[in-house]
């Protein structure tokens, strides 16, 4: 039997799971980590812990699957976006990494901007600076922790750092890129004359590598940590999001993913790029393909957060059905999923989440189907802007843990008024690592080739009296986003 390993460093776990090259899941496990908070606007975790996630779950997967090591044709690793993992010579991380939801860059944004010009980030890196990623930390590095960048040898995203420590081997995946201004989107490569304008030193920009390409093999020692073959080959993965799209079949110009894990947001696939400092351009792990993304904070954790703190007693189904009996439009209460800042398409640090609309009558089922209306709403808000930006989605891809619930999935249908398909697998991040792996041993031929295992399970088409019933309820949303900027800019905590 023939394995592809797909391992997923995700915002609140790490997944390892095997599959055989028609796509089935064969076996998974996972391992979480805590995310650490130890300021305003901090949220940091030890890439340490993701390397024990790592070990642990491939061991749990192996073992699960009655597979053995030899079995195992190729890893892949995808990772949560804009981590900035400095790492020293022997591949040790030396400082704890501030995550995709942590702000606390802020004046480093301003003061690249000062060193090249933002019009000129923009140019090379398709993408306004942000807080949240990973060049504006590499700057607060640089200031806040000079003697451990003294002793950088490279600064990683989360994957690469997972394939450092099975391989030895430092990387820089072409998806993933886009987080540091002085990558080039359109061409794939550094920007060497930026990075220097930036005050990046080039020897902390691993060599940037195609994400299906095998960029090392599995040592003998990290073969015992986890497990695995020494030798296997691993390719350099990709981001989660972008993984996600392969995973869910998302490879030609126009098909759209739709994600529901922790964030929530959507990713259209494009033929050549298009910039909108909106949104988030990348490239695709699919070779030859970019990705428009829009993202929010509050995807799948808004839901997380409220099942925790109002019904911790009802499991994520039984919340469906309380949501299921409530009509289109949540009796009136709106929610703004901004629960750590906002991304795309207002880039607020400042953002906070919100309930509009409560009084007397207003229960619980109510609150459960108001956060989710309100993160279809910011999905809508993004594929509005990327209309508008020239790239329309049709049909979209769910994935992630959201896309099991068939309430959710038919109010994200109805509020964007376009059909959802559901592939078989609610692994489809780790399925695109898997993929990845795939081609970069000659399993598949190509990406269109990986995507055709995808089967969709399900489809939801939008319901015409529950679109119209969304309308009024869209823009009030935009209305309550818009008059309540100014408030979350000036409210400290």
């Amino acid at each position: 039997m023939m394995y592809l390993l797909g391992i997923d460093v995700g915002t609140s776990a790490l997944k390892a799971a095997l599959f055989t090259p028609d796509g089935r899941a064969a076996a998974q496990a996972s391992r979480g980590y805590p995310t650490r908070h130890p300021q305003p606007g901090w949220a940091e975790q030890d890439p340490a812990d993701w390397w024990a996630a790592a070990c642990a779950a491939t061991r749990e997967a192996l073992d699960a699957a009655g597979a053995r090591p030899g079995e195992v044709a190729c890893v892949g690793v995808d990772g949560q976006s804009w981590a900035a993992v400095a790492v020293d010579a022997q591949g040790e991380a030396l400082l704890p990494t501030p995550i995709w939801t942590d702000t606390r860059a802020r004046e480093e944004c301003a003061q690249l901007e000062r060193l090249a010009g933002a019009q000129a980030l923009f140019a090379c890196g398709g993408n306004p600076l942000g807080p949240g990623y990973t060049l504006p930390k590499i700057r607060w590095y640089q200031r806040h922790a000079p003697q451990a960048m003294a002793r950088a040898a490279a600064v990683l995203q989360s994957n690469g750092y997972i394939v450092r420590r099975l391989t030895g081997e430092c990387t820089q995946d072409a998806s993933q890129g886009y987080g540091l201004a002085c990558f080039d989107v359109r061409r794939g490569c550094w920007d060497l004359d930026l990075a220097r304008a930036l005050q990046v030193p080039a020897q902390l920009l691993a060599p940037v590598r195609a994400c299906h390409e095998v960029v090392g093999w599995v040592t003998a020692q990290a073969a015992a940590l986890t497990g695995l073959l020494a030798g296997t080959p691993v390719v350099a993965g990709g981001l989660d999001a972008a993984c996600g799209a392969l995973g869910a079949g998302v490879t030609e110009p126009g098909q759209t993913q739709e994600q529901g894990g922790q964030a929530g947001g959507m990713s259209i696939c494009l033929d050549a790029p298009v910039a909108d400092p909106r949104l988030i351009l990348s490239q695709h792990v699919a070779p030859g393909r970019w990705l428009l993304q829009g993202g929010t904070t509050g995807g799948g954790g808004a839901l997380k957060w409220l099942r925790e703190q109002v019904c911790p007693e009802l499991s994520f189904e039984q919340m469906g059905e309380l949501a299921a009996g409530v009509p289109a439009g949540s009796g009136g209460v709106l929610f703004l999923p901004y629960m750590e800042g906002e991304r795309s398409p207002l880039w607020n640090p400042d953002a906070r989440g919100a309930f509009y609309g409560l009084r007397y009558g207003v229960g619980r089922a109510h609150l459960v189907r108001a956060v989710m209306e309100g993160v279809a709403f910011s999905l809508r808000h993004n594929l509005d802007v990327a209309a508008a930006a020239g790239a329309r989605a049709g049909t979209l891809r769910a994935m992630g843990g959201a896309a099991n619930s068939r309430v959710w999935t038919q109010i994200k249908a109805d509020v964007t008024g376009r059909a959802i398909e559901v592939p078989g697998s609610d692994t489809a991040t780790a399925l695109g690592a898997a993929m990845l792996a795939g081609m970069g041993v000659g399993v598949y031929a190509d990406a269109a080739a990986a995507a055709r295992t995808v089967r969709v399970t399900r489809t939801h088409r939008p319901d015409a009296a529950a679109c119209a019933a969304y309308e009024a309820r869209y823009a009030a949303y935009l209305e309550l986003s818009q008059r309540l900027q100014p408030m979350m800019r000036e409210t400290k905590e």
